[in-house]
């Protein structure tokens, strides 16, 4: 590191469990964001400023006005610009140390796998089932964790998903939601609403599992779901067991 980076990761580097030695790994780093929205607002951000040395960011989706009560790395000015160019913008602005690749597409089976090739570990928050089995299928045969955030209204859920490190311990996001949901059953915020700092609260602790991860830092979230309830300002976690019929990450597809 040179004298800037030192300066600006000093209190990283002044965490025993960090050190100039971590600071390194986190430069030498490569995180894919997918969704630069209310959760992959404070995912760029915290990403950005920790020193993540490359981070991609995928999203298909252009600014609007009613992001902006949530989506906080997206501007007035922004309205109407592609979410991948205002984001990279904002992070250029926050680190210039850090390289930003703009992705702006929508992740499907037959691009997911060559995009993610070039990242260490996935982050998603996005608002469509459609591209979080996509990004678990992807994830599951390549072997990357994958850190996956969701809100509705007053609440969110977080959770980081390798199955490949415990085979039939560990599970994979379709362990936990096999099928998707009758679009009855489905929260979507542009129809129910959310309060923005739900999205900030998850955002910034999928942040905070993106780096534990990078680090091997702590305990990880594999193997539970963490559920926050805004209202009551409660966390819990429950267990997440690996699902042996599960057609992503079940019996033989995890041989190691």
């Amino acid at each position: 590191m040179n004298e800037e980076q030192r300066e600006r990761y000093a209190r990283h580097i002044l965490l025993k469990e960090v050190g100039g030695q971590g600071q390194q790994q986190l430069l030498a780093a490569r995180v894919l964001v997918v969704g630069a929205g209310g959760l992959g607002s404070p995912l760029i951000q915290y990403l950005a400023a920790a020193g993540v040395g490359t981070i991609g960011v995928v999203d298909d989706d252009a600014v609007a006005l009613s992001n902006l009560q949530r989506q906080t790395i997206h501007g007035t000015e922004d309205i109407g610009r592609a979410k991948t160019a205002s984001a990279a913008d904002f992070a250029r602005r926050l680190n210039s140390g850090v390289e930003i690749i703009p992705h702006a597409l929508r992740l499907t089976d037959d691009n997911a796998a060559e995009i993610i090739a070039g990242y260490d570990l996935v982050a998603e928050g996005v608002d469509n089932f459609q591209t979080r089995y996509v990004l678990n299928r992807a994830c599951t045969t390549a072997k990357k964790p994958l850190v996956s955030a969701a809100v509705g209204r007053f609440e969110g859920q977080l959770a980081t998903f390798k199955p490949y490190a415990a085979p039939g311990v560990l599970p994979c996001y379709r362990c936990l939601v096999r099928e998707e949901p009758p679009r009855e059953g489905q929260v979507n915020c542009a129809e129910e609403g959310v309060l923005g700092a739900v999205t900030g609260v998850m955002g910034t602790l999928a942040a905070m599992e993106v780096l534990k991860e990078l680090l091997s830092l702590g305990d990880s979230l594999a193997g539970r779901l963490l559920i926050y309830d805004g209202l009551a300002a409660s966390f819990r976690a429950v267990a997440l067991p690996a699902d042996p019929a599960c057609p992503d990450c079940g019996g033989q597809n995890l041989e190691i």
